[in-house]
């Protein structure tokens, strides 16, 4: 469990792949800290530490092929900056919502606009394979990252960047055309659940 406060950005120094598996290799600073069997949140999706080079700062994570249809981690490459987040503690303030390390879909970032002083990102995303809406003023989870929704539309929605959260995590690479992993408000996909088995007990 997370909450979508990223702690700061981690880099893919290795890729190896493994029959469908991909080993990413990533460098943070906070390295010397991780423990085998960790989980973690990268670009919001949740992976499982599996080795440690507590000297060099690194780590390993294992990605299996359905992570990889569902995420954004395919584009991945040696040198690419990555949002990362440990898990919950249970002792601490809540400051972002429930993310739950369970990407969705990706979405399609389309449109970056400078608010002079802030951003507003505009990203679209395929509906028909949605489990979930987005809402005006609820929550959104790009790239592990917990954001509030500005604009919602059928398959569209933006969120807008104050400059911390600009600097501190890899929006700052973000331009029409990336590919970025979104988590719907789990709430928010047990109601849509339970409305359609409600609509659909009576047909």
């Amino acid at each position: 469990m997370f909450t979508g406060i990223i702690e700061m950005t981690a880099k893919v120094v290795k890729i190896e792949k493994e029959n469908t598996n991909y080993h990413f290799t990533l460098e943070v600073p906070f390295g010397d800290e991780l423990a085998i069997d960790q989980s973690m949140a990268h670009d919001g999706c949740c992976l499982t530490v599996v080795k440690v080079d507590k000297e060099k700062k690194q780590y390993v994570v294992t990605a299996m092929d359905e992570t990889m249809l569902k995420t954004n981690l395919g584009t991945w490459q040696v040198g690419t900056e990555v949002n990362v987040e440990r898990s919950m503690r249970m002792d601490g303030r809540f400051d972002g919502h429930i993310v739950q390390g369970h990407v969705d879909q990706t979405a399609t970032c389309t449109k970056v606009v400078d608010d002079n002083g802030s951003w507003r990102f505009y990203f679209e995303y395929d509906q028909k394979n949605a489990p979930s809406i987005t809402v005006p003023k609820g929550s959104i989870s790009i790239n592990g990252v917990s954001l509030t929704v500005v604009d919602s539309e059928p398959g569209m929605f933006s969120v807008a960047i104050i400059p911390y959260t600009y600097k501190v995590t890899n929006f700052h690479n973000f331009k029409p055309g990336t590919v970025v992993n979104i988590e719907f408000d789990v709430f928010g996909k047990y109601v849509q659940r339970l409305l359609e088995q409600y609509l659909a007990a009576k047909k």
